[in-house]
């Protein structure tokens, strides 16, 4: 534990990427493999369930530190941080509190002194011995193991093992950070170790060891690929040379994910390493008729009545585990293939797009031809549509001449429920990741208002100290009316700014929010508008940032409620021929 905690810190310390691939490298050199398989899995994002609650953990601390709720409350605030706050308010060195309960000492395991005290400082008997058997230990015997461990612990190894309690544990390092420290301690590529650490693993020296296997080819069958993504248009196309070179397609605001066929069984694995096969069951339809040893790449969208539904819609199916036949009625899905990735076996991602275009039209034509169930019917998104049964789109290549034709295509996104339009090299691999050069994603404007701050927030982390996550309103006749929150798009120096006037001009406060004067207007923008009977305004706007300070505006040069209402006419979804 002291060595993860010592890397954890130095991470913590340094903003240059270079010294963080050092030390993450350095621990995975040094560290037993036991170790290195438990720091591998939190470093990429993994947590374990809830063992103990806040609320113990708060109680617990205050106990120790001997302070009253209130000031714990008011240490919290300013940290910003349960684990931290914790970390920070226990005495640096005591001894634990005897529990003098004799019916409760009775009631104990003989073996729980032992299985405590036997814990050593190796990351792996913290984890063995300490925190996995917290899930199925009495409450009153979680209260002594935590304090007992807080005990033998030194400040910054009691942060780390806090965060590892709550859940909270992330240090700003990038899993690709992480994967390409891995590929350099193991002598791999990292697109061998990123395939390697695709969906659901669990931390096993046996899986660990197999990280570092010098032998590739080892697919396993329910296994996805590393996601190549795009990146954002920041110029004008025409700097991309003759569009000739470039295939253009819809950019759809779905779900993006591979659907795979392997050895008989069918697999749907979102772009967040989420294994969804169950909770998109009429994709199965679709499954069930690939080949063995097919890989797609696509999108999973809302569709209904021919047409493509906003995100929103989407959202109701996204937190499901298992969807009701009412969900499935109400928001049918159809996926929207735009790449094959795995062609009869074999990884086809080094072959030019072009080819796997081909690839993936030989693979999905067929099927076209195929007399199929009453529930599997797939079409092409350049064919008649049957109006409900949709379940398989073949993403369209967009014909343009010249970049002057795209961008008059591009205005009808909207039109089209689409985002913008997507740009791939013809002659590009599938690559892994987000390097820069063959995939480009050229979203339209989004929607913009001018809006009145009316309520703020402290942050958390570094943001702790600030009030830096706002509620904007919109005028409703004579009434502000609040519509979205946004934390993002001010600088530095404009949130210190913003933070000053929102301790000067407080009105009411409600725990940590707090409502303010309404004078400061910003200009807000979000990709797109959705009627909604669960906020007061009525609609609900998707990736709210500000955009602007607007210090030439007065509150009463905001805009309306009916303005944005206005804009869902241009958001309504339709038909997608």
């Amino acid at each position: 534990m002291k060595r993860f905690s010592e890397l954890i810190l130095q991470l913590d310390q340094t903003t240059k990427t270079n010294r963080k691939l050092e030390a993450i490298v350095q621990y995975f050199r040094e560290s037993p493999p036991s170790d290195a398989m438990w720091a591998l899995y939190f470093l990429c994002g993994n947590k374990f369930k809830r063992s103990v609650t806040s609320a113990q953990l708060r109680g617990w601390a205050a106990e120790l530190a001997q302070i009253p709720d209130w000031l714990f409350d008011e240490c919290y605030e300013a940290v910003g941080d349960l684990a931290e706050t914790i970390s920070l308010i226990i005495p640096h060195a005591f001894v634990p509190p005897m529990n003098g309960d004799r019916s409760e000492s009775e009631d104990r395991p003989k073996n729980e002194e032992r299985s405590i005290n036997r814990a050593s400082s190796t990351l792996n008997a913290w984890v063995a011995e300490v925190i996995e058997p917290l899930t199925v230990t009495p409450a009153w015997q979680q209260k002594k193991i935590v304090i007992d461990a807080w005990s033998r612990l030194g400040i910054h190894e009691r942060l780390v093992f806090n965060k590892l309690l709550t859940g909270s544990f992330r240090i700003g390092v990038a899993k690709g950070l992480v994967i390409r420290a891995l590929a350099s301690a193991t002598g791999l590529t990292t697109e061998v170790i990123t395939h390697r650490l695709m969906g659901n693993w669990k931390p096993s020296l046996a899986f660990f060891e197999g990280l570092s296997n010098a032998d590739t080819q080892d697919t396993q069958v329910s296994q996805p690929y590393p996601f190549f993504l795009a990146n954002p248009m920041e110029s004008d196309p025409e700097l991309l040379g003759s569009p000739s070179e470039w295939m253009a397609e819809w950019k759809w605001d779905g779900i993006r994910a591979q659907l795979i066929r392997r050895g008989g069984q069918s697999f749907v694995w979102s772009r967040g390493d989420e294994l969804m096969t169950d909770r998109f069951p009429e994709l199965h339809s679709v499954l069930r008729q690939l080949p063995n040893g097919t890989v797609l790449d696509g999108e999973i969208v809302a569709y209904r009545d021919q047409a493509i539904l906003p995100f929103t819609s989407l959202q109701r199916r996204i937190g499901l585990k298992k969807a009701s036949k009412k969900i499935l009625n109400e928001i049918p899905v159809t996926f929207i293939a735009f790449d094959i990735l795995e062609h009869q076996s074999q990884d086809i991602r080094a072959a030019d797009l072009a080819y796997r275009r081909q690839v993936l039209d030989s693979v999905c034509k067929p099927l076209l031809a195929t007399p199929h169930a009453e529930d599997e019917v797939f079409q092409l998104s350049n064919e008649p549509f049957d109006q409900n049964k949709c379940l398989l789109l073949i993403s369209e290549s967009l014909g343009f001449q010249s970049w002057e034709d795209l961008a008059l295509l591009r205005q009808d996104c909207r039109n089209r429920s689409a985002e913008g339009v997507m740009l791939k090299r013809w002659c590009s691999p599938y690559r892994v990741g987000r390097p820069r050069g063959d995939w480009w994603k050229w979203k339209i404007e989004p929607y913009s208002v001018d809006a009145v701050l009316i309520y703020a927030q402290r942050g958390h982390g570094r943001r702790a100290s600030l009030f830096s996550d706002y509620t904007f309103a919109v005028w409703d006749g004579s009434e502000l009316v609040p519509f979205a929150k946004a934390y993002s798009g001010l600088t530095d120096e404009e949130m210190k700014q913003v933070d000053a006037f929102v301790r000067k001009n407080t009105t009411e406060r409600f725990g940590s929010m707090v409502k303010v004067v309404p004078e400061l207007v910003f200009e807000l923008g979000f990709e797109n508008i959705q009627l909604s009977s669960r906020h007061k305004s009525g609609v609900a706007v998707r990736f709210p940032r500000i955009l602007h300070w607007r210090h030439d505006k007065r509150p009463s040069d905001a805009d309306s409620l009916e303005t944005i209402r206005r804009m869902l006419v241009h958001n309504l979804p339709n038909r997608t021929t």
